[in-house]
């Protein structure tokens, strides 16, 4: 196994997110392989990380003074046995290769655990919305979708959103979409309520990941009421992470973006919420601007010289890390056990480095990897898929009991294929162990190809 995981290295050296991600898999699915031989001879790990497509596209566009600019785009088809393609699209300057493989890589098995029948897939670009127009934004999707268009469809790919595209990013790319294949289809999902959307849709990131930390926490007898939390983030999936903890009972001090975080000791209540979302969503401005207006909250900028986030050594019960991937390192992990957290919930892609959560599984923290905490989002997107194939819309409560139930399935799925394996409790291993038992299997049943 030592030999796969070298020769994915070897050739493709730049791409250590995508590496990271695969070695966690690897590590995790050892006994698996070790209890069914005929997996190690069909070299199931050699074909479920190498992509079944690989498409990269230039996109080029004009800003709202005249000049030409030139991006990339990508995606990438990880696997399909289980469904067409399914996975966001990111629109952000880190963008790269290795970035979408490896969220295309996650994709695959969070699909899986879902039960829902999806694929795997990840797209995007290094264009950065920020900063950017409303008609500039609108004339790049425009001319990204000119290239995409050739490469998805309801039943071979179903983009979303993901980190940079939001509502406005899905309407620009399904109206362009629409007009380049003439027809109306459920070619993407979080589509806008008006034209084929789904209830909870935007929610269902972070309530998914609530949902999935209450379970944890009933396992130990315990609910959210009173927990105070740490949510990193301000975007949709920390917005909705706060608003269900909330609802649940516990109280949120932080939130954060790329300039730095704020810490309020009162807690983020209903109405500061309401700002935040304003805030990010409509003046899409930055988080220095919540501390101005409640000044009892304190704001700390980003400090480069730091080797960890300040914002993890705050005395809290709970961690919601929703940024972006490798976001908790070492040191950062130290600080949340030093500072009595006992659950930590991913948010976001891969957010946890390997030291980090190896500190969190050492000090018997429950810790939910992204795969399965965060899978609600990918849920209602496959709920979604179903309500415009069936061209109807479904009540917000019955949307919401759906994803409460999956996300209640999800941990379930983990704990059973922890304890079946030899690794109770380990949310890691279950994830996934879980997914790659279930994606291998539908790859031999439907032979070499």
């Amino acid at each position: 196994m030592d030999a796969i995981i070298e020769q994915i290295k070897k050739k493709d050296p730049e791409q250590r997110e995508f590496h990271q991600a695969v070695e966690e898999v690897v590590k995790s699915v050892k006994p698996v392989l070790d209890r069914n031989l005929e997996y190690r001879q069909q070299s199931v790990l050699q074909r479920i990380t190498e992509p079944e497509r690989v498409i990269l596209f230039r996109v080029p566009w004009m800003d709202d003074e005249g000049q030409v600019h030139v991006n990339r785009g990508f995606r990438i088809g990880m696997s399909s046995v289980l469904g067409p393609y399914k996975g966001g699209l990111r629109f952000h300057a880190s963008v790269n290769l290795g970035i979408i493989k490896f969220l295309a890589f996650e994709q695959v098995f969070k699909n899986s655990l879902t039960t829902l029948a999806m694929g795997g897939g990840k797209g995007g670009s290094d264009f950065d919305p920020k900063g950017k127009s409303d008609n500039e934004v609108m004339r790049f999707c425009q001319s990204f979708m000119c290239e995409l268009f050739r490469h998805i469809g309801p039943n071979t790919d179903v983009p979303a959103g993901d980190i940079g595209v939001g509502a406005r990013e899905i309407g620009y790319l399904f109206g362009m979409y629409k007009k380049l294949k003439n027809e109306f289809t459920g070619v993407l999902t979080g589509k806008s309520l008006g034209w084929g959307g789904s209830l909870i849709r935007p929610e269902a990131t972070g309530y998914g990941n609530v949902y999935f930390a209450a379970e944890m926490l009933a396992t130990k007898g315990e609910t959210m009421t009173g927990k105070r939390c740490l949510v990193s983030g301000a975007g949709n999936v920390a917005q909705f992470t706060v608003e269900k903890i909330l609802e649940l009972g516990g109280t949120v001090h932080t939130l954060s973006d790329s300039s730095g975080y704020i810490y309020d000791e009162r807690g983020v209540d209903v109405e500061k919420l309401a700002y935040i979302k304003m805030l990010k969503n409509i003046r899409r401005g930055r988080i220095s601007e919540y501390a101005a207006t409640y000044p009892e909250a304190v704001y700390t900028p980003v400090n480069p010289a730091l080797t960890y986030n300040p914002l993890w050594a705050h005395q809290a019960d709970c961690a919601f890390p929703c940024a972006t991937q490798n976001e908790i390192n070492g040191e950062d992990a130290g600080h949340l056990v030093a500072g009595s957290v006992r659950l930590v919930s991913e948010g976001a892609n891969m957010p946890t480095t390997h030291g980090a959560m190896e500190i969190f599984l050492d000090n018997r923290l429950l810790f939910a990897p992204g795969k399965a905490a965060n899978a609600g989002g990918v849920a209602v997107s496959g709920l979604e898929m179903a309500q415009n194939s069936m061209r109807l819309s479904w009540p917000r409560a019955e949307v919401d009991a759906r994803l409460k139930q999956i996300m209640k399935s999800i941990h379930k799925t983990c704990l059973d294929a922890a304890e079946e394996y030899g690794s109770p409790g380990n949310y890691v291993a279950g994830a996934n162990i879980a997914g790659f038992v279930k994606v291998v299997n539908a790859m031999l049943d439907q032979g070499l190809v």
